[in-house]
């Protein structure tokens, strides 16, 4: 009796797993950050939605846009998620609360060859606003409380530029804009002085560069390059990673990670369209490409 009972629960265990793997290849779930308007966000994925069932043998894959970018980190750390793309400083924060939640898998490769890209200060054209100096004592936006280039450089990075003086003491007042996106938006109504965004630092001006937020404003209309300056530019940031959910099946990972791999040859529209911007490909990561990011964010929540 105790091995026909063992036997069974066994094989009862071999049906739940097995089961379990069947579900996971019915659906593929993808998360989408927030920051930009639903609509468009969505509209950008859509060439994912119509690929990636026949290349991963599910029945459908879904979007989940969330309206932050912790909404996308928080289905992630749950695993009601199984593919994002992150900013380095989203990354470290799940990396810091379960390391084994997700894998890092790829990232971009800019124009230039770079992986990396800049925080960037903006402020209104007619503001008299040019410089640091000039917005002493301003008001200063922020993206996102998990944005790489919208809050953890910015705030890391400035005060080595300000002779050591804390962002909160150089600024009158600071406060986050709900997304890059509309951050750039309060920046031009005049509810921010400066606001930090995000752009490739390759490529024109006047094109909000060759990727990032400011380009993709630019390209949707939304956004004249002549109505801002650039009041600041970081030190060059990790591209953020694509990531994977750690526990979904490994030929599934494999199947995935070959489809986007090729994807900036096999469909180079959709491939600009899901990275927002002028890329040439992308590249292998691991953990260890984002350990300063992980270790400037620890710092942060330390400090």
């Amino acid at each position: 009796m105790f091995r026909k009972a063992l036997y069974g629960a066994v094989a009862l265990t071999t049906i739940m797993i097995g089961a379990a793997q069947a579900e996971d290849l019915k659906e593929f779930r993808i998360g989408i950050l927030g920051g930009e308007n639903e609509s468009d966000r969505l509209r950008s994925f859509q060439c994912l939605v119509d690929k990636l069932p026949s290349v991963l043998g599910v029945e459908k894959v879904s979007l989940f846009p969330a309206a932050d970018y912790d909404g996308t980190i928080q289905g992630l750390l749950g695993g009601t998620l199984d593919y994002a793309e992150l900013g380095a400083s989203g990354y470290a924060k799940i990396y810091l609360e379960n390391k084994d939640a997700v894998e890092p898998i790829l990232t971009t490769v800019q124009t230039d060859g770079s992986t990396g890209y800049y925080s960037i200060m903006v402020a209104k054209a007619d503001s008299g606003i040019k410089t640091l100096a000039d917005a002493k004592g301003k008001k200063l936006g922020f993206a996102d409380p998990d944005s790489t280039s919208g809050y953890l450089v910015p705030v890391t990075a400035l005060p080595k530029d300000l002779n050591g003086t804390a962002v909160k003491e150089y600024f009158a007042e600071t406060g986050f804009g709900g997304g890059h996106e509309n951050l750039v938006l309060e920046v031009l109504k005049g509810t921010f002085d400066v606001g930090t965004t995000w752009g490739s630092g390759v490529g024109e001006w006047k094109n909000g560069y060759t990727s990032g937020n400011l380009a993709k404003m630019v390209q949707k209309g939304i956004l004249d390059m002549d109505d801002i300056v650039e009041v600041w530019k970081s030190p060059l940031i990790p591209n953020g990673p694509i990531v994977v959910r750690s526990s979904m099946d490994a030929d599934m990972k494999t199947k995935f990670k070959e489809f986007m791999i090729g994807l900036p040859k096999s469909d180079a529209a959709c491939f600009s369209s899901i990275q927002g911007g002028d890329f040439t490909s992308y590249t292998e990561v691991t953990p260890e490409f984002y350990q300063p990011i992980i270790d400037a964010r620890k710092a942060q929540i330390g400090s």
